[in-house]
């Protein structure tokens, strides 16, 4: 019996690490417009794999972004999905603070919002800034796009108001122009403006869109434990 645990142990251990190395970005299939729909297993929420614009790049505006994601329906696999929204950030200081150290509100580095963690933790992107402030990184912009097929390397809103300006929301920014030091920043863009704001948008819904299979590790060790378990069994009815 004490052998049993010990095999248990370490291989439900090794299963889990295995598990735990597939949280990731996951593609979950394109609906029926053709646009992919991906998964973060980390933050629990599903990507709708496109850009949006309000006709065209120079019109785009936050309310019509908040407008185009609160009545977008997607259709994957015959089931339609319709509580979309824009990402959101975690306001954790009072007041907000700008910095380079990811520990801020506003700045670089920030990972705590959902557009700040698909840049740098799922994707792997750096921003032009350094934690410290140097600049620029090596390698700095939207170099990696991941599943992603109509990612831009351009900035997309959030669903925030920002803190010091009821006129402005509060944007991510993907660009990778190099004459433009605020790639990979988290701060404010008018929600609208003459001639448009030049803001992208993109849409995500909590959760995900399709139930995830037990991996086929899962059932191999499962009929492993139950060959055992029938060993033991069998052992044990010939000692009586």
């Amino acid at each position: 019996m004490k052998k049993l645990f010990i095999v248990t142990a370490i291989t439900l251990m090794v299963l889990g690490f295995s598990l735990k190395s597939q949280a990731s970005l996951l593609n979950r299939g394109t609906d029926t417009l053709g646009n992919r729909l991906i998964y973060d297993s980390d933050l629990n929420i599903t990507w709708y794999d496109y850009t949006y614009s309000y006709t065209n790049y120079s019109q785009t505006s936050w309310y019509n972004a908040l407008s185009w994601a609160g009545s977008l329906t997607v259709i994957l696999n015959g089931i339609e999905y319709d509580d979309w929204r824009l990402p959101t950030i975690t306001i954790n200081q009072d007041p907000p603070t700008y910095g380079y150290s990811g520990l801020n509100t506003y700045g670089y580095n920030i990972t705590n919002s959902e557009m700040g963690h698909l840049f740098y933790i799922e994707l792997g992107n750096k921003a032009y800034y350094a934690t410290d402030g140097t600049n620029p990184q090596d390698g700095w912009g939207l170099k990696n796009t991941g599943p992603f097929e109509h990612l831009y390397a351009s900035g997309y809103y959030t669903d925030m108001t920002y803190a010091y300006n009821v006129y402005a929301a509060v944007y991510h920014e993907f660009s990778n122009d190099p004459n433009f030091t605020g790639n990979g920043s988290q701060y404010a863009a008018a929600k609208e403006a003459l001639g448009g704001t030049g803001v992208y948008a993109m849409a995500v819904l909590n959760g995900d869109v399709s139930a995830v299979p037990v991996p086929g590790a899962f059932w191999l060790l499962a009929s492993g434990f139950a060959g055992l378990g029938t060993l033991r069994w069998k052992k044990f009815k010939k000692t009586e």
